[in-house]
């Protein structure tokens, strides 16, 4: 799954460290997530999307690789 998490703190001109504090996570969680190597649970998710003002789509998006994790 890819996602524009460093995108948007970029947008909002806010460290992994802030964010990690405002929606209550570890700064590690937020440094996981941006490099593709930890997917947010949907709760995480929707904390992030509320916090950015935007969709979970905008955030995250499904590649059709991790669809075909399933077949």
């Amino acid at each position: 799954m890819k996602n524009k998490l460093k995108i948007y703190r970029a947008m909002f001109d806010i460290t992994q460290e802030e964010l990690a504090k405002k929606i209550g996570v570890s700064r590690q969680t937020i440094n996981y997530i941006e490099k593709g190597k930890y997917s947010p649970s949907v709760s995480l998710a929707l904390k992030l999307a509320y916090f950015f003002n935007c969709k979970v789509e905008d955030l995250f998006v499904l590649e059709k690789e991790d669809l075909n994790e399933r077949t």
